[in-house]
């Protein structure tokens, strides 16, 4: 059994680390070489919560967070403010159970209870698990930047897919 959680700081910050780190540090999940402190998921949960963006996570009969998912601004100005760039994660030890399909479907309907109209993913190319979940929830492919970044000895190439919500209703600018 597993249930969806409202993520915190107190409660779950010190997993969300954990599951950051080894993305970090094993995968090209995240285009970072240093692995995050509690200081950074600090101010990673108040930026979070600052902006009422949600962090969603799935934790077993245990009370143990199995993987999460967030969203934030894409880019930082006023006319981007109906479109926002997601991730999911998986702790290594529950991939591959249907987790992260679970979470982007929870995460889809936040964004659209939000208003929200676009939801991005930038996937490392190589990342084909990622690339496969989002094509089966409606992500459409828009683009790569070619050699975006540079990790374990190699140029990443980093695509982008999106998916169209159909809200909000009434947009308006400003």
């Amino acid at each position: 059994m597993m249930q969806f959680v409202h993520c915190t700081y107190e409660k779950h910050g010190e997993a969300i680390l954990a599951i950051f780190n080894d993305a970090i540090l094993n995968t090209t999940a995240l285009y970072e070489y240093q692995p995050r402190t509690m200081d950074i998921m600090q101010t990673w949960f108040a930026t979070k919560t600052a902006n009422q963006f949600p962090v969603i996570g799935i934790e077993n009969d245990a009370g143990e967070l199995m993987g999460f998912a967030s969203y934030g601004s894409f880019r930082a100005w006023a006319a981007f403010k109906y479109s926002v760039e997601h991730s999911v994660y998986i702790h290594p030890q529950h991939q591959g159970k249907g987790l992260g399909r679970k979470l982007m479907d929870a995460l889809i309907q936040a964004a659209r209870e939000q208003n929200y109209h676009v939801l991005v993913g930038g996937i490392d190319s190589t990342n084909t698990g990622s690339i496969a979940l989002h094509k089966k929830l409606g992500f459409e492919y828009s683009g790569t930047i070619k050699q975006a970044a540079y990790k374990f000895e190699r140029w990443l190439d980093l695509d982008f897919y999106q998916l169209i919500l159909d809200t909000p209703k009434q947009p308006v600018a400003g």
